[in-house]
């Protein structure tokens, strides 16, 4: 079938466009309709409409640089900014409590997968392992470990999907968990002075967001253009694992740890390299629906009911951890922010329960961006055991 639009400039175009025009409206208008449908899922979706119309193609030069040179370079930007020190110092045993919902995201997912799993395609586990790297970190890892499992794109949408409906759902429990601060605080035996040492350390942390110079940019694209090449390098040296490990996922796994430990240099401290990792991983969502169909969508029901069965053994460990920690309701509610919403909607739930608590919760969310790509191929793999594939 001939499209309207087949040169890669086109079609780079395009997707750059279709990002710029969502977040554009989700600015300008303040529809409250974006709080309910991030613009994630209309910047996904938007490139599948316009392939199965014929405007653009569903095989292009584009996506594969974006796979090859597009994935592994957001990955390192968007590490390179981890503190973790940071975040253990204000938020205490309360990054316990992250650590004990992320291992309810893992053990969570071949739970909701086994249930539900009679209704699903059999590659359906690489779908949960994307939804697992959201859950753990964020969209970036949603999409590196996309890349990694080589997801098909029909069931990244459904991983798309299922979390943008029970982020829905999971926010505002979040956010009301607020009103029972002094019955939960009481249940998990907080300690009377837990809330003022974390202001008191908040405080001490508190630093001014520098404005990117052009050399900040130049550092960042050499670091994270050298991270990518000596990733690819060494790749194909490591023997594969079929099905678990194969090349292409250790080059994801090679540029996580390069990230991880570029964020313990001076390299840390430059500005910028998280705004611009986003602007690649959306670039890169599109690229994703722009290959899509709607061939999956029978089964985005099933999907749904597994991820909501998951969601709820992940908060069901997030409440053990704040009563083994004894850690109160505020730090227990951005813990699981910072797994579910990641750098987005910790400083939402944040600032809701304690305003002076926003910075250190973007903190604790990049900790899951380094968890993030390790965690979730482990979560697809016991998906995969679980299904019998």
């Amino acid at each position: 079938m001939s499209v309207l639009i087949s040169s890669p400039e086109g079609v780079l175009a395009v997707l750059v466009a279709v990002v710029a025009f969502w977040f554009w409206l989700a600015r300008v208008t303040g529809w409250k309709l974006f709080s309910y449908l991030v613009p994630l899922i209309w910047i996904y979706a938007t490139p599948m409409a316009l392939n199965n119309a014929g405007v653009i193609p569903a095989a292009s030069p584009v996506y594969d640089a974006l796979r090859q040179f597009g994935l592994p370079i957001f990955i390192c930007l968007m590490l390179i900014s981890i503190d973790v020190g940071a975040a253990v110092r204000v938020m205490g045993k309360g990054v316990a409590v992250m650590l004990l919902g992320t291992a309810g995201v893992v053990l969570g997912a071949p739970v909701g997968y086994f249930v539900v799993r009679g209704w699903l395609a059999p590659d359906a586990w690489k779908g949960f392992g994307a939804l697992a790297g959201s859950w753990i970190g964020g969209t970036g890892n949603m999409a590196a470990v996309a890349g990694a499992l080589e997801t098909p794109p029909e069931l990244f949408g459904l991983a798309a999907l299922a979390d943008n409906a029970v982020y829905v759902v999971w926010l505002p429990l979040l956010l009301a968990s607020k009103a029972f601060a002094d019955q939960f605080n009481r249940w998990t035996r907080v300690a009377d002075d837990r809330l003022e040492k974390m202001e008191a350390a908040a405080a001490q942390e508190a630093r001014e967001e520098k404005v990117p110079q052009m050399l900040d940019y130049v550092y960042l694209a050499f670091l994270a253009a050298g991270a990518t090449w000596l990733a690819a390098a060494l790749a194909p040296r490591i023997p594969e694992i079929e099905p678990i490990l194969s090349t292409g996922t250790w080059k994801i796994l090679l540029i996580t740890t390069f990230g991880i430990l570029l964020s313990l240099t001076p390299a840390r401290r430059l500005s910028g390299s998280h705004n611009l990792a986003m602007a690649l991983v959306y670039v890169f969502v599109a690229g994703i629906g722009a290959r899509a169909s709607l061939a999956g969508i029978g089964q985005a029901p099933a999907f749904l009911a597994g991820a909501f069965i998951w969601i709820f053994v992940h908060g069901a460990f997030c409440l053990f951890g704040a009563w083994l920690f004894r850690v109160d309701v505020h730090s227990a509610a951005i813990a699981s922010a910072a797994n579910i919403g990641g750098a987005a909607s910790a400083p939402v739930v944040a600032a809701a329960h304690r305003e002076s608590l926003v910075p250190a919760s973007i903190l604790m969310a990049l900790i899951g961006y380094a968890l993030g790509n390790y965690l979730a191929l482990l979560a697809a793999q016991l998906c995969r055991m679980v299904g019998g594939v």
